[in-house]
């Protein structure tokens, strides 16, 4: 009853829906990750710069590409795994409770079912029945008390692999320029039209999922990134220049 219901899902976007978070997550974070390379090797005006800036762009893009991809996927997969390990034990706890102490179990249902509009009858004889059904009691405590719910429709690898794939498709957009190009002022102008066209791609992506307004969608997504891009450039002119 309290099971929380897998969202629904267009035909034609399937697991984009069921997976939109981790996709937004992160190809956002790996979009802004390497463009920060990029920003800040823009920003920097030291001599030589110039001479090496492709390898080094490539070089330090590609190693937080890989290194950060891996770090967010293994993260969200650690993540949904204790989300998983803090629910069952949380769960085995209620239901020992239901078990061995139905009555105050019964009791605190029913407040919880009064606070949702029920009245005091109602609400009494409905913890009753669910004293016979420990299970579904613990389940509905938690999901009302502490807003804990079922996390096993939820599988960490693949949370965690739609995560690593979302950083490592995403933040390779803001690199392309400087493997197909030489690095010069062109190169890195293709390489923030680039990324303003993955962050806008993105953003419709997320509006066309979740159903939200279109410039919100669009329009947060790339500002999370100009934010991101214009932090890393002014460092890099600070340091640099």
């Amino acid at each position: 009853m309290t099971r929380q219901a897998p969202a629904p899902t267009h035909p034609r976007l399937g697991r984009v829906q069921e997976y939109l978070k981790q996709i937004v997550y992160g190809g956002t974070d790996g979009i802004v990750t390497t463009f920060a390379i990029v920003a800040g090797f823009a920003g920097a005006q030291a001599e030589g710069v110039a001479e090496v800036g492709a390898i080094a762009v490539l070089l330090f893009g590609l190693a937080n590409l890989f290194a950060d991809g891996v770090s967010m996927g293994l993260g969200e997969f650690l993540s949904l795994r204790a989300q998983h390990d803090l629910y069952r034990a949380r769960r085995a706890e209620e239901r020992r409770r239901s078990c061995e102490t139905p009555d105050q179990q019964a009791a605190r249902l029913a407040e919880i079912l009064r606070g949702k509009g029920l009245s005091p009858q109602d609400a009494a004889e409905a913890s009753g029945i669910f004293t016979r059904h420990p299970d579904v009691m613990a389940e509905m405590i938690l999901a009302e008390e502490t807003g804990l719910r079922d996390p096993d429709g939820e599988s960490p690898a693949r949370n965690g692999s739609f995560t690593f794939a979302a950083f490592i498709t995403f933040g390779a957009v803001p690199l392309i320029p400087y493997l197909l190009f030489e690095a010069t002022a062109a190169t890195t102008q293709l390489s923030i039209l680039a990324t303003g066209v993955a962050l806008v791609l993105l953003g419709l992506l997320r509006w066309h999922a979740s159903g939200e307004r279109l410039w919100r969608s669009v329009g947060e997504t790339v500002l999370v990134g100009t934010v991101c891009a214009v932090v890393a450039f002014g460092v890099g002119w600070i340091v640099g220049g």
